[in-house]
């Protein structure tokens, strides 16, 4: 074996010492600006990742901070109709401008250049890749403390796309307490680690029903295991959301910006003491 020149580009050993490619990150616009980026993962639809990237960004940005969401579930998208937004987005200075929310949420989603938001998708996994791109590189975020990427289900295109190339800062996985969330939980840490991208929190959604009028709580889809699976992939921080009417319906009628989320208090309040001094440009 030669002496190691340490470019492991030109070298077809395989030691120790070797390293991965670097993926070169996509540039944003040059008058955008965003600190942090967070994305709300989850190995199977329907457990309430759009409902966490909502409830997050709401609260950050009534604690004071910029938040914006990046809606990268091209195909199905629901972060417009949570937060009640029916503008489309319009272009300006060379790029793409985010639809603002009530409170001030800069949202980028298909759905807001749709002239019909009911109208199907039906890409191709490169299109649909090459779009969540562009949200990152045509539109002008405006100084963006936290930005939530609203992932799709799994492992596929759209998730390799955003891992390759924006510049993660972590990711939160959401859940359900149901007995195949261990194995989806480990795909979703397994993928962030082969991507050098940690794993902030896990966001147990349904987690339990709690009684209006005595207080008990009940586990109707199962006893959690948030706490147990947190410890066993090393992760930080644990959440639980209960089964409320009042969410879906809030969600429903584009208002979960109005909805109280006390159960992530302790997360957003991490995120705030954990980040706020780097500069994505």
């Amino acid at each position: 074996m030669s002496e190691c020149t340490h470019d492991c580009s030109s070298c077809g050993e395989s030691c120790g010492e070797r390293q991965s490619p670097q993926i070169e990150k996509e540039a944003l616009h040059a008058g955008a600006s965003v600190k942090r980026v967070i994305a709300v993962v989850s190995g199977k639809g329907g457990v309430g990742k759009s409902l966490v990237t909502g409830l997050m960004a709401a609260k950050l940005q009534r604690e004071g901070f910029s938040a914006a969401i990046l809606d990268a579930d091209i195909t199905g998208p629901s972060i417009p109709r949570v937060f009640g937004l029916s503008d489309r987005a319009m272009g300006a200075e060379g790029a793409i401008l985010p639809v603002e929310s009530a409170t001030g949420v800069q949202v980028m989603s298909l759905n807001l250049l749709l002239e019909n938001p009911e109208d199907p998708v039906a890409w191709r996994g490169p299109v649909i890749a090459g779009a969540v791109k562009q949200f990152w590189t045509d539109v002008l975020w405006k100084d963006v403390d936290f930005m939530f990427v609203d992932m799709p289900p799994g492992t596929g295109d759209v998730p390799l796309t955003v891992f390759q190339s924006l510049p993660l800062d972590g990711i939160i996985v959401v859940t359900s307490p149901q007995e195949l969330v261990g194995m989806i939980v480990e795909k979703a840490v397994r993928m962030a680690n082969l991507m050098h991208v940690p794993v902030l929190a896990l966001v147990e959604n349904m987690s339990y029903y709690e009684c209006p009028d005595c207080g008990a709580r009940h586990a109707i889809f199962g006893e959690s295991r948030a706490e147990e699976l947190a410890r066993r992939y090393g992760i930080p921080q644990v959440a639980r959301l209960p089964i409320d009417p009042a969410i879906p319906a809030g969600c429903d009628a584009g208002q979960v910006e109005k909805l109280e989320s006390p159960w992530l208090d302790d997360l957003a309040g991490w995120l705030i003491r954990l980040f706020m001094n780097h500069t994505h440009q």
